[in-house]
């Protein structure tokens, strides 16, 4: 029972350390105080964090800043290098142009410019994902802001299908365990396929409910609610919402007169696919700010 009760705990620590990181990915990310709020030293919190996620925390803040900017230098175009990095949590415009360009091989100007489409086009290549996208009605986009949903999920790196079929099916005993009926099915994108390695990826599969949870060890959050531009997507087996997530990001989103933030998109499934081995049924939520 002991090391169960050890295990669960490293991975919540692991989770909620995870999840601070891309909230104030923006800030400078104090891994002393971080790892006091937990009650452990700060080489044990490295520790746990590499046990379970794989990474390091330090590289994995670097890859994460790195992988926000080089989303916004393509999204924002009316928010300059400088500002973007100061988005990213650079407060220097040097440091964030010298880690860009030991990154990407180019500087964020020449990626802006049209560098990072060798990039994409390598990364695309060895995609093991279906390349179709959803069907969708552009003329039918709204503007909604959402409130604070509460999560339980499951965290996954890279985006690989039989390994989030496993992960849907573990959230789905967690529901029949806690007779839940009231649930919202939501997968959350923390990055984009198009640009960032699929290995590299992290990909949660979550549930929401407002119903009382009493029996679960599974990690909990909060997804917070904001301003979004929302599609409704559906698809059959060929279909894949991470190349939507391409589209909305390079096409719609440059042409809409909004930019995107540090938030993370989601899908809100009306029917799980990853269950049901159904056609795709989702409304998709864009993060997006005036400008």
């Amino acid at each position: 029972m002991q090391r169960k009760n050890t295990r669960d705990l490293h991975i919540d620590i692991a989770n909620k350390t995870m999840s601070y990181i891309y909230k104030h990915i923006d800030t400078h990310i104090n891994l002393d105080h971080l790892a006091s709020n937990f009650s452990v030293s700060k080489i044990h919190l490295h520790n746990i964090f590499k046990e379970q996620l794989g990474i390091n925390i330090y590289e994995s803040i670097k890859s994460i800043r790195l992988q926000k900017a080089s989303n916004l230098l393509l999204t924002n175009k009316y928010s300059t290098i400088t500002e973007i990095a100061n988005m990213c949590g650079y407060s220097s415009h040097s440091s964030f142009i010298k880690a860009f360009k030991d990154r990407f091989d180019q500087t964020p100007k020449q990626w802006r410019s049209g560098g990072y489409e060798s990039y994409s086009d390598a990364i695309l290549k060895k995609s093991l994902l279906k390349s179709s996208l959803p069907n969708f009605d552009e003329t039918k986009v709204k503007i909604v802001k959402t409130k604070d949903r509460p999560i339980y999920y499951l965290r996954q790196k890279g985006y690989i299908l039989e390994e989030a079929k496993q992960k849907w099916r573990q959230l789905q005993a967690w529901v029949y365990t806690n007779e839940l009926d009231d649930c919202e099915e939501i997968g959350i994108y923390h990055d984009n396929p198009a640009i960032t390695p699929h290995d590299k990826c992290f990909y949660i599969a979550a549930v929401s409910t407002k119903e009382k949870v009493i029996n679960t060890n599974l990690p909990s959050n909060v997804l917070e609610g904001g301003l979004y531009a929302t599609f409704d997507i559906s698809g059959g087996e060929k279909e894949e919402v991470a190349w939507f997530i391409k589209w909305v990001y390079y096409d719609w989103l440059p042409k809409s007169g909004f930019e995107t933030t540090t938030a993370p998109s989601f899908v809100i499934m009306h029917k799980n696919h990853f269950l049901e081995e159904k056609e795709i049924e989702s409304t998709f939520y864009l993060p997006i700010r005036s400008v």
